[in-house]
C-alpha cells in the first residue's frame, strides 16, 4: 500500500504547529497504525529529519497511551479499537489519511501527536481511589453484592483512560472519564464509605482542569474503544446530587 499521510507537527508547547503531508509506500495491510508510524520514523531519520512524537505502550489496547485523532475520529474509523489495534488493511492503497493529537484546552499538546493528558491523574487523585482501611482480603463470597452490580462495576473499571471520550466531545468534556472512576467505586461497599467526598473532589478537580459540559450528544460512548456506557454518567449525577444535598461545603 502506498499511502499519503497529513501530520500534526509542533516542536513544543510554545511553537505553533502545522500539518505536515508525508509520502510512505509499501505498507503492509497486516500492519499496525503504529507499525506504520515507525515505518514512516525510520524513512524521517534515514533522511536526516526528526521523527514524529507519538505515545504508544503496550500495543495491546490495553494501556490507554496511543492517543491520535485519525481521520475525524479517535482511535481511527473502527468502533471499539484503539489505535494500536486499528490495522491498515481498513485502509485503501492511495488513501489520504489525516492524523492529530487529541483537541483538548486541559490536553496541551507537548510534542507533535503527544497531548499532556496530567488532568486525568489529577481527576483520579483528587479521589478515585479507597483509603479506608477494609481488613484483610475476605473469602469471595463474604461480601455480598448482586451480580448485575458487581458486572456494572466491573464495567465501568475497564475504562483504559485514553482520553477519546475528551477528543470526541464538542466541549471537550471529561463526564463519561469521570464517571466511569465514580461508578466503578461507587457501586461497591468498599467504596460507598467515600463516596459523597469521592464525587465532590473528582467532580470539582474536573472542573478546575478546564473541560467542558457535557451535552448529552452521546460520541464520547460512541468512540469509546473500550464501551464505557453513558449510564455512568447518570450514576454519577445521582451521586453528585445526593453529595450535594448533605454537603457541608457551600458550592
Amino acid at each position: 500500500m502506498d499511502l499519503t499521510l497529513k501530520v500534526w507537527r509542533q516542536k513544543n508547547r510554545e511553537t505553533a504547529g502545522a500539518m505536515v503531508t508525508y509520502p510512505v509506500k509499501g505498507i503492509s495491510p497486516d500492519m499496525s497504525f503504529l507499525e506504520m508510524l515507525d515505518v514512516l520514523n525510520e524513512d524521517l531519520l534515514r533522511s536526516g529529519q526528526d521523527p514524529i512524537a507519538f505515545d504508544h505502550d503496550c500495543r495491546e489496547g490495553i494501556c490507554g497511551m496511543c492517543s491520535l485523532y485519525i481521520n475525524g475520529r479517535p482511535h481511527g474509523p473502527e468502533r471499539g479499537t484503539t489505535t494500536c489495534q486499528l490495522h491498515m488493511r481498513h485502509f485503501n492503497d492511495g488513501d489520504t489519511i489525516t492524523i492529530e493529537p487529541w483537541r483538548a484546552a486541559a490536553f496541551p499538546v507537548h510534542k507533535d501527536l503527544v497531548v499532556d493528558r496530567s488532568a486525568f491523574d489529577r481527576i483520579q487523585q483528587a479521589g478515585g481511589y479507597v483509603s479506608i482501611n477494609t481488613g484483610g482480603v475476605p473469602d469471595a463470597n463474604a461480601i455480598p453484592i448482586g451480580k448485575s452490580i458487581a458486572d456494572k462495576a466491573f464495567d465501568a473499571a475497564t475504562c483504559i483512560g485514553c482520553g477519546a471520550c475528551v477528543a470526541a466531545c464538542k466541549n471537550a468534556s471529561a463526564m463519561l472519564f469521570v464517571s466511569a472512576k465514580v461508578s466503578q467505586l461507587a457501586m461497591l461497599p468498599q467504596g460507598k464509605v467515600e463516596a459523597k467526598t469521592r464525587v465532590e473532589n473528582m467532580v470539582a478537580q474536573m472542573d478546575i482542569e478546564g473541560f467542558g459540559a457535557c451535552s448529552n450528544t452521546g460520541a464520547c460512548a460512541a468512540e469509546c474503544p473500550v464501551g464505557i456506557s453513558l449510564e455512568n454518567i447518570a450514576i454519577m449525577n445521582r451521586e453528585y446530587l445526593s453529595a450535594k444535598a448533605t454537603s457541608e461545603h457551600v458550592a
